[in-house]
């Protein structure tokens, strides 16, 4: 991947397709697998990929290690902003431990998204040494939606209680409490447990954001969901404003689905933002970043790598 003149491997400078909602800092992406096995069923990756199981890239270290001399000591590293880095067959792969281990010593600043648990059930023993924060995705309490609409994601008390095992280590945490579905996981109550339970678990953050149609994952949540898909697909085919490749919903509307999470995050002490929404002020945003990398803690000085590329390309085989 070229941009700006630099020639990558495997990470790639994150470019939400320069939309102008995205306020993120300057990073790199990091996804150990293409596709992705969870099928979220509200996933906007598909309209690229397709749906689509997991599958390892390949010759992924070494081209991560080459990519790791070219880039600027100590930058961000966001791992799964397009496929979960910890689906179901990391477990016996285990491609993004291998790609932490070349991380997390050389002093990257490192931030981990996914719906998956290994990150604290089986990797904390890494990340919890590293500059590490996660970003776990939690859309709901309900477990019988969550298996509809995340077929195969942990569910949400496990995610939660990889919350709790992460925070106990030592390891910042930020919770994605997104996408607000309308009629899915809107309710004002189970909002506020949710968000609840996540503060008690040692969440230090929420971003949230709406759900973002595209026509692809808005037939499969309709097909999905049943009387309530059509509901969702009626709201967006008839309220929908088409936005940077993506169908929003009037911004009224979505101010009124996200004030739940932002004013209870508020009144539990939290940080939160809200993700390419558009929404500026302190209603929205009081946080130093808006993905979580302002959590990153900084517990490995960060070194340059050209002058050991050759010998850890060795030892990789």
């Amino acid at each position: 991947m070229r941009k700006g003149g630099l020639r990558l491997n495997i990470l790639s400078v994150f470019d939400p397709w320069d939309s102008p909602l995205c306020y993120c800092p300057f990073k790199f992406s990091l996804n150990p697998y293409t596709g992705c096995s969870i099928g979220c069923h509200y996933c906007y990756a598909t309209a690229y990929i397709g749906l689509k199981p997991s599958q390892a890239k390949k010759n992924a270290l070494n081209r991560l290690l080459r990519d790791l001399a070219k880039i600027p000591p100590g930058a961000i590293i966001n791992v799964g902003t397009s496929s979960d880095p910890y689906p179901p067959e990391e477990r016996e792969v285990g491609l993004t431990r291998a790609l932490l281990e070349a991380l997390v010593p050389a002093g990257f600043k490192i931030l981990i998204t996914t719906k998956g648990v290994l990150y604290a059930t089986r990797d904390i023993d890494l990340i919890s040494k590293g500059n590490v924060a996660v970003t776990p995705t939690i859309t709901m309490l309900d477990e019988a939606k969550a298996r509809v609409v995340e077929p195969l994601a942990p569910s949400p008390l496990e995610r939660i209680k990889a919350v709790e095992l992460a925070s106990r280590a030592g390891v910042p945490v930020g919770v994605r409490v997104d996408p607000i579905i309308p009629y899915v996981n809107d309710d004002r109550y189970e909002i506020e447990e949710l968000l609840g339970r996540l503060a008690d678990a040692g969440a230090r953050f929420i971003v949230t954001s709406t759900y973002k149609a595209r026509p692809d994952n808005l037939a499969r949540m309709r097909e999905a969901l049943g009387e309530i898909g059509e509901m969702v697909y009626r709201l967006y085919r008839e309220k929908g404003v088409k936005m940077h490749g993506y169908i929003y919903l009037p911004r009224d509307m979505r101010e009124r689905l996200l004030r739940p999470v932002v004013r209870e995050a508020a009144r539990l002490g939290l940080e939160y933002a809200t993700c390419r929404e558009g929404f500026r002020g302190r209603e929205w945003f009081n946080a130093g970043s808006c993905d979580g990398s302002h959590l990153i803690p900084l517990r490995i000085k960060p070194r340059r790598l050209a002058e050991r590329l050759d010998k850890w390309l060795g030892a990789s085989g």
